[in-house]
């Protein structure tokens, strides 16, 4: 009987290219067996916000946290040449001219390969994030709950 592969990822950036790397990285592992955990905190949080504004109720900090962070994955900056929102559109044309996957997609596939994408839930708090604002399906959990996957792991990347 072999032994579990486990990868965790610490996805802190919220960097569209960075997110990208992550993703890619946990997706390689889940298609070589490994059981994969992708903790979200920080800036990272916005890879799985969803797109469409839910209303809810928060105080006036929270709400411009929340107003100046990017929506949804797709609406992430790039970490360098962003030129004014014009990175991110150069980066995805050629992304679509090589047939490459968007970072949407990729965090589709990560569902689809059951990758375990976990918020961090002292981050939310601190951002003003609440459950309803973040993609459905996903986990929630503190530091604790990333040390002990990150404990048994033969792979762990801080992004």
């Amino acid at each position: 009987m072999s032994e579990v592969k486990k990868t965790t990822i610490v996805l802190f950036s919220g960097d569209y290219d960075k997110a990208m790397a992550a993703y890619i990285i946990a997706n390689g592992a889940a298609a070589y067996d490994h059981e994969v955990t992708i903790f979200h905190t920080f800036w990272g949080l916005n890879a799985l916000r969803k797109e469409e504004l839910i209303p809810t109720k928060k105080g006036w900090l929270e709400k411009m946290f929340g107003k100046m962070m990017p929506r949804g994955a797709d609406k992430m900056g790039i970490s360098k040449m962003n030129f004014a929102g014009m990175g991110p559109k150069m980066i995805k044309h050629v992304i679509k001219k090589h047939n490459a996957m968007t970072l949407p997609q990729l965090i589709e596939m990560a569902e689809e390969q059951d990758i375990k994408l976990v918020a961090c839930t002292m981050t939310m708090d601190l951002l003003g994030l609440q459950q309803e604002e973040l993609l459905d399906g996903i986990e929630y959990a503190g530091v604790a709950a990333y040390l002990g996957d990150a404990q048994d792991s033969n792979v762990n990347l801080f992004i």
